[in-house]
């Protein structure tokens, strides 16, 4: 390799205008603190070192000396930079054991060190080994200078320059870790619980924020208007653990106390050399104040970082006394203070987990009566005579046991089954209880549940009390009653129907059947019913008598509803399409889904994506259905009318109509119901309401239809009184959409031939 060029030739010019200090050797790095720039030089040629250090050893950049790391090969700076930290700058030779040796160092220290930091500066004293716009755009490099154009003046500016970058890519780098570490302190405090617990916490954030050992104390200042001269000790940390639950005063502690009152009277942090205090202002004439023992004065970016968590904190040290009263608001009936029902559920869910279980009995106690009482001698007055019997429910049933009040006028006990049985329980109401100089007389009525018989989460176990409950206060006031397994079968089965149906709504268990509707006159089909049907995995089908009910009570009915609206229009506009021009489709709605307040936007929604033509879709409601709020009812109609669709009341007959009412709806058309049908055949007397109702529609101007119809006679009867059309078994059963397009494909044929 030629000898390298010395990089320190320069003009006396360039020497006046550096400013050197006088001689000292380089000061040494302190640990933890960045008071030196270190510099790493790697050349195999040691005149570079030395002219390099020479240049720059006693001149001071951004207010610090320079401290340098020599490596005399790219192998010996591997190892250093495995160990060495803090480097800002490295000047980097390009050619030592290879050609390339520095461009594939440069590599190592960006892509294996994971180095992002450090400012690499390339030296060459041969060009032509490393062109700079090809280093520059391939390597991770920021500066690239040949040895000859590095004069001592250049030289300075190129590594101030460094120097300049590093520092503030530190900064940016520093201010991010600390707000991550201040996101990450902020999430951590807001998981702890209860005031102490919370300022106990924020003197570790600030601790760790600081990279520091923990000792300090928090205090808060409860009146600063009224001069009072004393700091209630919140929370402390190591070496001032001997303070917790004390009063600071200017007696005691008072470094500490005279730093903290400045802090609070000057309204802001103060940083000493090995103190620092943190205000946090509070509300309601609370002030907050830490004092932290460091090591080192805060860093410009630890001020501004603090300056943010104090922000932080000093919301969470306000609100974390809100939390606590809502912990207690949502866990703790707010006039008897004894747990209400959430916390009840939790303590059930413990105990049935425990070993306790099998010897503990879980009573409800209703007071008989008691808004009567609350009616008749003031809110007041019943508020202190619940306040009497959980007294009385806390002191005289014995001790471990739980005493809630989980409603207006009912209370929960649990505990072992000899201390918590009706007998003991009763007893309590024997005597009276005096209230404000009057003696007030009560009963109550149990409902228990024995905890080693039952099986499920607390939460089943207060609803098998309340269960227990309703069946005694149906029997006899002032008694009670054991649940059994037999009390909730009825019940279970229904939340498992409702579980069931939801799952089988997902997994398209559920189809929709269209049963014809016939033409008395030409037997030929005009329509179909949409149903809805269920069938289980196994092939069983479920009743819609059973799940209807249930999916109007879960309020599933809204999707089942509008996902059968759907179905229905789309296989209308499928028949169409097959030929079927004047075919009516008609759909069931439920109650629950027609008083949905977006029921109009579902039905427009349908139409409009299906493309179903609406004068040839019909919407049934039963006659229960308009005779609830017909004035909403008429109003209703009219907007569903608007958009072409027709209405037909099902079931007709079978309600209590107004005729006034009736002939006010927008409807189209009555469906008889099956009952009348059948009763057409059974007497003389069978036929009057079917005919009554035919006569009706006739004289209003609706159609009519009839369901149920099931055999021949029926049918020739319906037509004889005047029914122009039906539907029942007689002429077909309810199929599937395949089956009914080739069902109306063969009816076409034969009326064809």
């Amino acid at each position: 390799m030629p000898p390298p060029i010395t990089p320190l030739e320069q003009s006396k010019d360039d020497q006046d205008d550096l400013v050197f200090l006088e001689e000292h050797p380089t000061a040494p790095a302190v640990p933890g603190a960045r008071n030196v720039w270190r510099v790493m030089i790697i050349d195999d040629d040691e005149d570079v070192h030395s002219t390099t250090t020479f240049a720059l050893g006693n001149l001071d950049m951004q207010q610090r000396p320079l401290e340098f790391v020599h490596a005399y090969s790219a192998g010996q700076a591997r190892e250093l930079l495995k160990h060495e930290t803090e480097i800002a700058v490295i000047l980097l030779d390009v050619v030592m054991e290879q050609d390339d040796a520095g461009l594939h160092l440069v590599r190592y220290i960006r892509e294996t060190l994971n180095l992002a930091d450090v400012r690499i500066i390339l030296r060459t004293g041969q060009p032509g080994y490393a062109p700079e716009i090809d280093a520059i755009r391939d390597f991770d490099i920021n500066d690239y200078k040949t040895k000859s154009e590095l004069t001592r003046i250049k030289l300075f500016t190129t590594v101030t320059a460094a120097i300049r970058s590093y520092e503030q890519i530190r900064k940016i780098n520093d201010s991010r870790r600390g707000l991550n570490q201040i996101v990450h302190a902020s999430t951590q405090l807001m998981s702890l619980h209860g005031v102490q617990n919370f300022a106990s916490g924020v003197l570790a954030q600030i601790a760790d924020l600081l990279g520091q050992d923990g000792n300090g104390v928090l205090c808060v200042q409860e009146c600063p208007e009224d001069g009072c001269h004393k700091l209630m000790v919140m929370a402390t940390i190591g070496s001032y653990r001997h303070l917790d639950n004390a009063t600071l005063c200017d007696q005691d502690h008072k470094a500490v106390y005279d730093a903290m009152e400045l802090t609070l009277g000057q309204r802001r942090n103060i940083y000493g050399p090995d103190f620092i205090t943190l205000y946090f202002a509070g509300k309601a004439s609370r002030d907050f104040v830490a004092y932290l023992d460091v090591g080192r004065a805060p860093t410009e970016i630890d001020e501004r970082l603090l300056e943010v968590f104090c922000a932080n904190v000093a919301v969470g040290l306000d609100n974390v006394e809100l939390v606590t009263h809502l912990h207690n608001a949502a866990f703790y009936d707010q006039l008897s203070k004894l747990p209400n029902r959430t916390r009840l559920v939790e303590i059930l869910d413990a105990t049935l987990a425990g070993p306790a279980r099998d010897e503990a009995t879980l009573s409800l106690v209703d007071l008989d009566h008691f808004a009567e009482t609350n009616d008749a001698l003031g809110h007041q007055f019943g508020d202190m005579l619940l306040l009497a019997v959980a007294g009385r429910l806390q002191t005289q049933l014995g001790d471990q046991l739980t005493v809630a009040r989980i409603g207006g006028d009912i209370f929960c006990v649990l505990g072992d089954s000899a201390q918590v049985n009706p007998a003991n329980i009763l007893a309590l109401f024997a005597h009276p209880f005096s209230i404000d100089g009057q003696d007030v007389q009560l009963s109550a009525t149990l409902g228990l549940v024995r905890l080693g018989e039952h099986e499920g989460s607390g939460a089943d176990a207060l609803k098998d009390a309340d269960i227990a409950l309703k069946r005694a206060k149906s029997q006899q006031r002032a008694g009670h009653f054991y649940f059994s397994r037999s009390m909730g079968v009825e019940i279970r089965e229904r939340v498992r129907m409702m579980h069931a149906l939801r799952t089988a709504f997902g997994q398209n268990q559920l189809f929709v059947v269209y049963q014809p509707q016939i033409d008395l006159a030409t037997r030929r089909p005009v329509g179909a019913e949409a149903l809805l049907r269920w069938q289980t995995p196994d092939g069983k089908f479920i009743s819609p008598d059973r799940f209807i009910p249930i999916a109007e009570y879960s309020g599933l009915i809204i999707d089942l509803g509008e996902w059968v609206m759907r179905t229905a229009c789309g296989e209308l506009v499928a028949l169409r399409k097959a030929g079927h021009a004047n075919f009516m489709m008609s759909i069931n709605v439920s109650q629950v889904q027609f008083r949905h307040p977006h029921f109009l936007e579902m039905l427009r929604r349908a139409l409009d994506d299906t493309g179903a033509p609406p004068e040839f879709v019909e919407l049934e409601i039963t006659e229960s259905m308009a005779m609830e709020e017909p004035d909403m009812l008429i109003k209703m109609l009219g907007q569903i009318k608007q958009t072409g669709v027709s209405i037909a009341i099902d079931d007709f007959g079978t309600g209590f109509s107004s005729l006034s009412y009736l002939q006010r709806l927008q409807i189209d058309r009555l469906k008889i119901d099956r009952a009348f049908v059948t009763e057409i055949t059974g007497s003389a007397r069978g036929s009057s309401i079917a005919e009554m109702v035919i006569q009706l529609g006739r004289n209003l101007g609706l159609a009519v239809i009839a369901e149920g119809v099931e055999d021949e006679r029926q049918a020739q009867i319906l037509q004889a009184l005047g029914c122009p059309l039906a539907q029942g078994f007689l002429f077909a059963r309810p199929m599937t959409a395949t089956a009914l397009n080739g069902w109306l494909s063969n009816d076409a044929l034969e009326g064809a031939a």
